[in-house]
Parts: structure tokens; sequence; C-alpha cells
């Protein structure tokens, strides 16, 4: 079961608000997957989710360390930037998977590699508009778990 929602994000605030509606909803195991251009707020969205979760070191890109662990918050976040890796097999090299259980794994970069690592899961692509820098994120819950916490994120 798929469900999408479409949401305006005008500013960098906004971003990370969503990020804060996302937090509120996860549980231990969830993963959410971010795609979008370099400069369309995967890492700003990120950074929302962390605050939400209450992450107290800044949530800064992974991209040269791959992954980030920040323990500190009401569940453990997974920051995964995985622009760099060039297929699963290096994905799973990076042994997610003690982690993934009590965890929010989010994958910056991860669309076709990050679904395999639950049944369920959120995939937020983000699109950064033209001159105005308007931002859209749509939303896409896979599962039943996630298509009834969407609709909680877009209230």
């Amino acid at each position: 079961m798929t469900t999408e929602v479409s949401l305006s994000l005008p500013t960098a605030v906004d971003t990370r608000e969503l990020g804060r509606r996302i937090a509120r909803v996860v549980r231990p195991g969830d993963v959410v997957v971010l795609t979008g251009a370099l400069g369309a707020g995967k890492t700003v969205l990120a950074q929302g989710i962390g605050a939400g979760l209450g992450v107290t070191s800044g949530v800064i890109s992974p991209t040269f360390v791959l992954a980030r662990v920040h323990r500190e918050g009401r569940l453990p976040l997974v920051h995964v930037d995985a622009y760099r890796l060039g297929g699963f097999a290096e994905l799973d090299d990076l042994d997610l998977d003690s982690d993934l259980a009590d965890s929010v794994t989010v994958v910056e970069w991860g669309e076709g590699l990050a679904e395999r690592l639950a049944a369920e899961y959120l995939h937020v692509l983000l699109d950064r508009g033209g001159h105005d820098e308007v931002r859209t994120a749509v939303l896409r819950a896979v599962g039943a778990g996630w298509t009834e916490r969407l609709r909680r994120i877009n209230r």
C-alpha cells in the first residue's frame, strides 16, 4: 500500500519543521529515504528529524564518513549518505543491521538502495523550485504503518 502527500516548503525553517513532524511519528526500526538534487534540503530535513528526536549534537551531512550515529535523542538516529555508494552491497557493508531495529535510519541519496532495509518506509522526494527557492516535498508512505502515520505528519 502506497500513499503520497505533497507539501510546499517556502523556507529552510519549514523544511526543518517537516523533519520535526516526521520525528513525532517515527518508531524504532523505521527507515526514511531522502532523495532530491544537490541543495534540495535533504540534510536540512535530517536536521529537523534529529531536532525532533532530541539530538543535541549537530546533525551534519555524513558525506565523507558515510554514516553517523546520534544516540542522545528519544531514539537513536542513524544518518547515512548513500551518494558515493556503488550499490546495495556497499550499503550493507556499513552494517546498519546492528542499529536498525532500535534506531531511526535516515538515508540521503537512498532511492534504489535503502528501500531494501525495511518492508515499510517513508520516502521523501525534495525538489527545489526555480528562482523563488520554494521547495516541494512529496512524502510517499510505503506500507500500512506509514500510511496511517503520514496522515499525522500532514496535519
